[in-house]
């Protein structure tokens, strides 16, 4: 896992820092077909990325990269273009819903905030945009690649029914038609290249810390149940799926 991927390949991980990210850096490094992890960071040089450097030595890259900032995605893109490296792989997966001061889900029209709304957009809908720009021409022409985006089931417009998270829905809307419209493109000029957005549930991270209360404990999964979800979705994915949004266990989810 992933089998359909090469059987010697490199994964890209943006927002590896900690989470799902760092989990997903994790798994990978124990599949054999594996031969290289790019981890990218805001700072690379904290938590828990250098102790697994030191560990898997040039089996794991780390690059500073934040997804805020198009000039740091440029520079990250053209380093792995510098280095010949075409991965077939590429997971984007920061995602921002608070940030314990001031930006939080709103619960009504009176607590939209522009500044809240531009930097909830700015890591969730712009960020990805940019990967997709700066990365998926990097990616490798032979056998199956995958280029994909966590996403959550509130971005669904057709799965709506509570309301409310405006900022939080509207910028994983705008991700899914984002990589919807790349997909197509990519059936032109990038064939081999699937492209997704992935739900991975709720996960027992920072960003749901707030809102596990009324979450069962059997659908509050650890980061590393999702990252192994997370990569049986992507071995399974086909040409077919590409444009789709598949949740962890694999369910398609409506736009």
């Amino acid at each position: 896992m992933p089998s359909s991927l090469p059987s010697s390949f490199t994964a890209v991980v943006q927002g590896s820092g900690r989470g799902i990210g760092l989990a997903l850096v994790e798994a990978l490094l124990t599949l054999p077909a594996v031969e290289r992890v790019v981890a990218t960071a805001r700072d690379p040089g904290s938590g828990a990325l250098p102790a697994l450097s030191a560990e898997h030595g040039g089996r794991l890259q780390c690059l500073a990269l934040d997804v805020t900032e198009p000039e740091s995605i440029e520079r990250a893109a053209e380093r792995l273009r510098a280095s010949g490296i075409r991965p077939h792989l590429v997971l984007n997966v920061a995602g921002l819903l608070h940030d314990g001061t001031a930006v939080r889900p709103e619960k009504r029209l009176e607590d939209l905030n522009a500044a809240a709304l531009e930097r909830v957009f700015a890591v969730n809908t712009l960020g990805p945009a940019l990967m997709l720009r700066h990365f998926l021409p990097l990616m490798a022409g032979d056998g199956k690649a995958v280029f994909a985006a966590l996403s959550a089931r509130v971005g669904s417009i057709e799965d709506n029914r509570l309301g409310g998270w405006y900022a939080y829905r509207a910028s994983k809307a705008a991700l899914n038609q984002i990589l919807r419209t790349a997909s197509i493109e990519a059936r032109r000029r990038f064939r081999n290249i699937v492209i997704a957005a992935l739900h991975p549930g709720t996960t027992d991270t920072g960003l749901s810390a707030p809102f596990q209360s009324n979450v069962p404990p059997e659908r509050l999964f650890t980061p590393a149940f999702v990252a192994d979800r997370l990569l049986a979705v992507i071995d399974d994915l086909e040409a077919e799926d590409s444009g789709g949004f598949f949740a962890w266990d694999g369910q398609a989810i409506p736009f």
